[in-house]
């Protein structure tokens, strides 16, 4: 039975024409169109693909992608936006980390376990959303029990004492009548005291008081699984292993009555959700709709063989990497999982190699080829402005928190812009990334007193900013440091 969650999930992928995509990705990311066009066509052909049955369907593979340009310039923001926007698991991977049997690094098949891990809690956590009401109002109930047991209700049990039973002896039975009239009168004042004692809950009235509650506990260990290219240690569940043989271990804690609600509602989550159907539908959807983004590609590219560098693995990599992108069977703590329809988006700067430096074979697995322009003044003041994330909005509502207001004037924005176009010229060019460093120190002195002058106003005008980073701007030895 599908969710509200998926259902409406994956009407809205369903949905997505190459031309919408484009403009989502337009309200984060500035410029870059033809890496946008080519992301939003590939996801779009896993949709036609859906859509087709019989053969052709599992002969239609997806165009994996390399992107060409300089850091900085959107590359893996268009992965993650991607990803997002069409609620597919995305593991990031770099390709430097990996190297050929007998070097120092992580198995390749470790870029798909990691797939397949992200797209179980993708999975779980839409499973938990969707039954989250249902189980919020059981773990209530179970927090409710435990403060009424350690009796901190208005009706809380208290024991009897001895004049208590020695007057119940004496004392006559009092008629059925008197009996069930007692009884009524009883379980109304227990039902009026728990209500009450709900809306405190509810009000966060109860939240720091103290309650035992009983939790469950899985054990973890970890085990070494060996795949064709080496070993991998990879966490295993025992409980999941020796099925229903051991019971959960379950142990009483003391601890707030917030903690308990959210302790509770996730072990009544958990009971609800079917485990299984969770990893079946994970193992589909990383297989179907998975994205793996390989970053410094150009890190591996090269055939030479110099001793005493990492140049050694470059090829080792390129040939572990082969078989995962043109289709294999990768073993998982969660089962086979097959990468035949995974869509790799491969990405590097290509300053010193070329991609045609790259194995031919590899090569031939990346038929599509975008290349990003470096950002230039222009972008970084549409950059400033125009994302719905933009960084000037981010510091703006940070401060706001302090009661300090942030007025970034039109001039103030385009000097910024102009200093961190002129930083990168001079030193390294990191692309967008150097108006975080230029932000951080423009604003470090409203950030460190902003407790101080609050409430107050601050305007960002072309000479405020001038001379915040006059100095630094001077200096293009202090720049390297500290820009």
């Amino acid at each position: 039975m599908r969710t509200k969650t998926e259902v409406k999930g994956k009407a809205a992928v369903q949905d997505l024409t190459p031309r919408r995509i484009v403009g989502e990705l337009d309200k984060y990311i500035v410029g870059q169109g033809p890496a946008k066009r080519a992301v939003a066509v590939a996801l779009r052909n896993r949709v036609r693909r859906q859509r087709l049955s019989g053969e052709i369907k599992d002969e239609v593979i997806p165009k994996n992608i390399l992107m060409i340009g300089p850091t900085g310039v959107g590359k893996t923001e268009i992965a993650r936006r991607l990803a997002r926007l069409a609620r597919a698991p995305l593991v990031k991977v770099e390709a430097s980390k990996y190297t050929e049997v007998g070097y120092v690094g992580r198995d390749v098949d470790s870029m798909v376990r990691d797939l397949v891990e992200s797209s179980v809690r993708m999975v779980r956590a839409e499973r938990v959303e969707a039954v989250r009401e249902q189980a919020e109002r059981r773990a209530i109930e179970r927090v409710l029990d435990a403060i009424q047991q350690k009796g901190g209700g208005r009706g809380g049990a208290r024991l009897p004492s001895i004049g208590d039973v020695m007057a119940a002896v004496i004392q006559q039975r009092p008629p059925e009548s008197e009996k069930a009239a007692e009884t009524e009168e009883e379980t109304a004042e227990e039902e009026s005291d728990r209500a009450e004692l709900r809306r405190r809950l509810l009000a966060g009235e109860l939240d720091d008081q103290m309650v035992e509650i009983e939790v469950e506990e899985s054990r973890f260990m970890t085990l070494p699984i060996f795949s064709s290219a080496g070993m991998e240690e990879m966490g295993m569940n025992l409980q999941d292993m020796l099925g229903g043989m051991f019971p959960k271990q379950r142990r009483r804690r003391n601890v707030t009555v917030g903690d308990a609600r959210r302790i509770l509602l996730d072990q009544e989550a958990e009971r609800m959700i079917d485990l299984e159907q969770v990893t079946g539908e994970a193992i589909d959807r990383a297989e179907q709709s998975g994205i793996i983004f390989i970053d410094e590609m150009d890190k591996i590219a090269g055939r030479e063989r110099t001793m005493g560098g990492p140049d050694v693995s470059r090829e080792g990599v390129q040939r572990g990497l082969l078989p995962i992108v043109e289709g294999s069977t990768v073993m998982t703590k969660h089962g086979p999982v097959q990468t035949d329809h995974i869509l790799f988006i491969a990405a590097g700067a290509f300053h010193a190699t070329k991609p045609s430096d790259l194995i031919p074979e590899l090569q031939g697995r990346f038929p599509l080829r975008v290349e990003l322009r470096a950002l230039g003044e222009e972008d970084f003041v549409r950059i400033l402005t125009e994302p719905r994330n933009s960084l000037i909005r981010q510091y703006t509502a940070l401060m706001k928190t302090e009661g300090v207001e942030l007025e970034f004037t039109e001039e103030g924005v385009a000097e910024i812009a102009k200093i961190a176009a002129q930083v990168n010229e001079q030193t390294e060019n990191i692309g967008a990334r150097r108006l975080h460093t230029v932000l951080e120190r423009l604003l470090e002195d409203v950030s460190f007193e902003a407790s101080e002058i609050a409430p107050a106003s601050v305007k960002i005008t072309a000479e405020y900013v001038r001379e915040q980073l006059a100095e630094v701007v001077k200096d293009s030895d202090l720049a390297r440091y500290i820009l």
